[in-house]
């Protein structure tokens, strides 16, 4: 684990540091009045196509799409990303559905609620009203770039990854399908499942992991062989 820290060390007190700040800011500020301050910034053509569209980076369907291309290249790789998507995912549905299934967005919210002001709402996005906590783009954000974050030993690439996770969160504050702490919760457990699955595929003695350092065609072919 010496050289796990060594090579993540810096992004993992970065992301340790926003959460700290953040969290004071949750601590002493309102989730509407933080939100009434991001929602300032919409209204920018440029920004609001660009968070339009860097928001389906955080689609389930990513992780599904690179965890299948990954089969061909490194099936330990694949399977470690599925696995910590699937798991966080797991959490994040249990407390949407059955913990906190009424919980109101702020589309929501300040349409039924607040209506002494109007949110600033990017043109051609879908809102949705409930279920707000936690927030599965921003789960499923960081548990797929910090797996991929960890995997990678070039320097550009882990900062390109822990630069997409936090752009790719912050754009559903940006679009108001979100608030802060929605965003913040959905961080912890996507990181948490991708430093777990990370103990356990790339940190344990088990051979049997060391033996998906293949492609998924070369697996299917030695299974075939040891059954002949």
């Amino acid at each position: 684990m010496k050289l796990f820290f060594k090579q993540n060390g810096f992004y993992l007190f970065v992301y340790v540091l926003v959460l700290a700040v953040l969290g004071y800011i949750l601590l002493h500020h309102g989730k509407v009045q933080i939100h009434l301050v991001i929602n300032a910034w919409v209204g920018n053509p440029v920004w609001d196509s660009f968070f339009k569209y860097i928001t389906h980076v955080g689609d389930g369907l990513v992780a599904f799409i690179i965890a299948f291309v990954l089969l061909f290249v490194n099936v330990r790789k694949s399977v470690y990303i599925l696995a910590s998507y699937l798991g966080a995912a797991v959490i994040s549905s249990f407390l949407k559905y059955v913990l906190y299934p009424d919980t109101f967005r702020p589309h929501a919210t300040f349409g039924y609620f607040i209506r002494d002001f109007k949110l600033h709402e990017v043109e051609g996005v879908e809102m949705a009203s409930i279920r707000s906590f936690p927030s599965g783009h921003a789960l499923s954000s960081f548990a797929l770039f910090f797996c991929l974050m960890f995997m990678t030993k070039n320097q550009a690439l882990k900062a390109l990854f822990f630069l997409l996770a936090f752009i790719s969160s912050f754009s559903r504050l940006y679009l108001s399908q979100h608030w802060l702490i929605d965003v913040y919760v959905g961080s912890m457990i996507g990181v948490s499942f991708s430093l777990l699955f990370y103990a356990v595929f790339y940190n344990s003695n088990d051979p049997r992991f060391a033996r998906l350092n293949t492609t998924l065609p070369k697996l299917i072919e030695e299974r075939k062989q040891k059954r002949v």
